[in-house]
């Protein structure tokens, strides 16, 4: 299922399964960051499963949406790939305030686009709803040899804006592209509960550590920043 918002005008198709289909929790997630970053490829690696190496540049805002089981709760993502050229901007913005989380991307080997993530953040922040979860990736880890962003410089940064979490991703190999959408699921499903019982309610229900959770991809862990 795919939506693609473009000046001239709006097209959405659901199937008849898609429209009836029974969900717990709709998250709606948007995915920002420069051009080129593999936004694109992350959430086709996200929808399908599958790796094109070659895209065209987003053109507005991409709609795709997948199911999953995330601790018995049928949850429904939507994914709004966002255009990161400038001319764009003005419908990308309208996106940020409907959207309950937000991925931030940077490609590894390119640290301009490192660099550019505090505006994006800003950007959020002014357009986007106050409670909005935040979490951090860098694409094209499978090339690695290119690198010019520490992860310990990723850190860093989601540590000082409070994000949830940073992982470092390979749309081509898969690698950490389903667990950024799980967590940032998870903890959205985590504030939800705790909305529903009160910051008071039993304690056993959930635990939360608003601190960052870093998640490395080369010892796949994580600790707390």
């Amino acid at each position: 299922t795919r939506l693609r918002h473009q000046s001239g005008g709006t097209i959405m198709a659901f199937s008849d399964s898609e429209v009836d289909e029974a969900f717990d929790y709709l998250f709606k997630i948007i995915l920002i960051g420069d051009s080129n970053v593999g936004k694109t490829c992350v959430v086709h690696r996200f929808k399908s499963g599958q790796y094109h190496a070659k895209q065209q540049n987003t053109i507005g805002v991409d709609f795709t949406v997948r199911s999953l089981e995330i601790d018995g709760k049928k949850v429904k993502i939507q994914v709004w790939d966002t255009a990161g050229q400038e001319r764009f901007r003005t419908i990308t913005q309208s996106y940020y305030r409907s959207a309950h989380g937000a991925i931030l991307a940077y490609d590894m080997t390119r640290r301009s686009t490192f660099e550019s993530i505090p505006h994006w953040i800003h950007e959020i922040e002014k357009y986007g709803a106050a409670n909005l979860v935040l979490m951090l990736i860098g694409n094209k880890a499978d090339e690695a040899d290119k690198r010019q962003v520490l992860f310990e410089d990723a850190c860093t940064l989601a540590e000082k804006h409070g994000l949830l979490a940073v992982l470092e991703t390979s749309a081509k190999e898969a690698q950490n592209v389903d667990e950024v959408f799980i967590l940032m699921a998870k903890e959205l499903i985590a504030r939800n509960t705790l909305q529903l019982h009160g910051e008071s309610g039993p304690s056993e229900n959930i635990h939360l550590d608003t601190r960052p959770v870093i998640a490395s991809q080369a010892e796949n862990s994580s600790c707390s920043c």
